[in-house]
């Protein structure tokens, strides 16, 4: 299968697929792929649910950051898969960086809440985010916003 190189951005709702469809879509496209809570990590040494446990501002801040370096390396030779994390849509810096750059498509994964709520529960401990009286009522608010 051949297609255009792109900056391949996929976004969608926590836990809708997008790391598990990009690692496909790398498979079938032969592109690079690049999951940015990962990137996070990597580039701050701590998980991404622990950077937002030290604030959101905090997090936000590392993940525009880590948009902005993935398209600081990215050339048109190849394209690039990116997983977005479930709350980039809130961070507006980050969102900005991408949609300014003429090479990058957006996707996004659809999910229904019920659905991504059993995906989070059964992965094993509640975001940041979450940690509020009444979880699953504020994933479905959250999750209806996004």
């Amino acid at each position: 299968m051949s297609a255009e190189p792109a900056l391949l951005v996929l976004t969608g709702p926590k836990h809708s697929g997008k790391s598990s469809a990009g690692r496909a879509l790398q498979e079938i496209l032969g592109w690079g792929f690049v999951d940015v809570d990962a990137l996070i990590e990597e580039r701050e040494g701590v998980s991404a649910r622990v950077l937002y446990g030290r604030g959101r501002d905090i997090f936000q801040k590392a993940e525009e950051e880590a948009v902005i370096s993935l398209q600081t390396g990215f050339t048109a030779d190849k394209g690039l898969i990116v997983a977005a994390g479930g709350g980039l849509s809130d961070n507006e810096g980050a969102v900005t960086s991408l949609v300014r750059n003429p090479l990058a498509v957006f996707v996004y994964l659809e999910v229904d809440s019920g659905t991504a709520w059993d995906r989070i529960k059964k992965s094993g401990g509640l975001p940041a985010f979450l940690d509020v009286e009444d979880p699953e009522a504020a994933h479905a608010l959250l999750h209806e916003r996004r």
